[in-house]
């Protein structure tokens, strides 16, 4: 049997696995070790699986994860989530839709704390969609911005997409870091212009909520202050070259930690709870990079990679055109897989195809981490809806999908943006390589 054979008969698999809802890490671990098994022996599998678990688990570029995890569970059992959410509230909240923004605003920052998508989306769902519904917001908005304002977390940086992508294409975390900076507050005011033209079409979309005043708006302001500086020294401190991406995780984890027990808020037992959290995210994280270093290399034996890309670098079109047909096939791809199996299927066949047509690789980051926004709510997988639909039990499925329907059509244009201009991606990395 020829190894092109036994790769298509192993993407088959792992795509059968994954529709009958095996977890990612398993599927993908599991052809692998199998594909190598038959094109190699046994022996060698079990000698991958050791070596790159053992490469992988005491990898020092891997203690953002922990520690940026850890950063955003205890903010949020703080309340610190909260309080963005209540000082962006305070600020925007007596406007049409000013409450839909506020939750945006509250995503955004969170997406800033923890890096995760689905943490985003179930920390400010809890937060904010009481106080949508007390105040008569259409629920189709309600639900549909915080699935959407929930997949900043995975651009907005720390963001647990750039370190996968980092550590299968060799890129550098930091510069990732600060190429997701500027598209996703791009992506925030698209949003935000969304929420307005929405409220503007439909006005009892999106009622105006109660005036406050400035003596409140003063106050909530400055109860948000603390998370915000950590948030700019962290981010800030990566762009001056302060900080190692490594060293600002510590330095951010440590702060928020800090800050919550003098505040008062961070008990044992609120801390043990968002540790083990902690705990069980970086687990599910390194068993999807450990399944990957098992699943690329039985690829690369196929050879299935190399003639996919060959194909690709033969069109006879312009770069341009491959890169928005590779674009394109994440879209499609988002419908149906979740974002990390996308990225590890992919990046072994893509990611070649890229540099030879001499695309920049940090661009083609943000690209890539964007439309696996998109497919976070994209029906009939998106993960992020699932998670709103968690939280409000009662407003059926359809309705949440079409209230993201909007802001998936938002995202669209911001990715047609960055690929016009990939000046926005890549201003701030060159900057603080320069």
């Amino acid at each position: 049997m020829s190894g092109e054979l036994v790769g298509l008969i192993g993407i088959l698999a792992l795509f059968g696995l994954l529709i009958i809802r095996v977890p990612v890490a398993i599927s993908m671990f599991a052809v692998g070790f199998a594909g190598i098994w038959a094109l190699r022996d046994l022996k060698s599998a079990m000698s991958l699986m050791a070596s790159e678990s053992f490469t992988l688990a005491s990898s020092a570029e891997l203690v953002v994860v922990p520690l940026f995890i850890l950063m955003g569970n205890v903010a949020s059992v703080t309340g610190m989530s909260a309080r963005l959410y209540d000082a962006a509230y305070a600020i925007i909240g007596r406007f049409r839709g000013g409450l839909a923004s506020a939750t945006v605003l509250g995503c955004a920052g969170f997406a800033a704390l923890s890096g995760s998508s689905v943490a985003s989306a179930l920390t400010m769902g809890k937060v904010s969609m009481a106080e949508m519904d007390r105040f008569n917001y259409d629920n189709r908005l309600s639900t549909g911005v915080v699935a959407a304002g929930g997949t900043l977390g995975i651009l907005i940086p720390p963001s647990t997409g750039f370190v996968i992508y980092a550590i299968l294409t060799q890129q550098s975390i930091g510069r990732l870091f600060l190429a997701g900076v500027l598209p996703g507050l791009l992506l925030l005011a698209m949003f935000i212009a969304t929420i307005a033209v929405l409220c503007w079409l439909r006005p009892g979309f999106g009622p105006a909520g109660p005036r406050t005043t400035i003596s409140e708006k003063t106050r909530k302001l400055v109860g948000a202050l603390p998370v915000l500086a950590v948030v700019i020294l962290t981010i800030g401190g990566i762009y001056t070259g302060i900080f190692s991406p490594v060293e600002a995780s510590a330095v951010g984890a440590g702060l928020i930690i800090v800050i919550g027990a003098l505040m008062g808020k961070l008990t044992l037992s609120s801390f043990w709870a968002a540790a083990k959290d902690s705990v069980v995210t970086t687990a599910t994280v390194m068993l999807i990079l450990i399944s990957a270093h098992m699943l690329n290399p039985f690829l690369a034996l196929t050879h299935i990679p190399s003639l996919v890309g060959d194909f690709l670098a033969g069109l006879d079109v312009g770069p341009m055109a491959i890169l928005g047909l590779i674009l394109l096939t994440y879209l499609v791809l988002g419908c149906f897989l979740e974002g990390f199996a996308m990225l590890v299927l992919t990046m072994p066949i893509y990611f070649p195809v890229i540099t030879q047509l001499g695309l920049d690789p940090i661009w083609f980051g943000v690209l890539v981490v964007l439309t696996l926004e998109m497919g976070l709510i994209s029906p009939p997988v998106g993960v992020n809806v699932f998670i709103v639909k968690s939280v409000a039990k009662d407003v059926p499925l359809g309705r949440i999908f079409a209230g993201v329907t909007p802001f998936w059509f938002a995202m669209l244009l911001t990715l047609v943006v960055l690929v016009i201009f990939p000046q926005i991606s890549l201003l701030l990395p060159n900057t603080m390589m320069n």
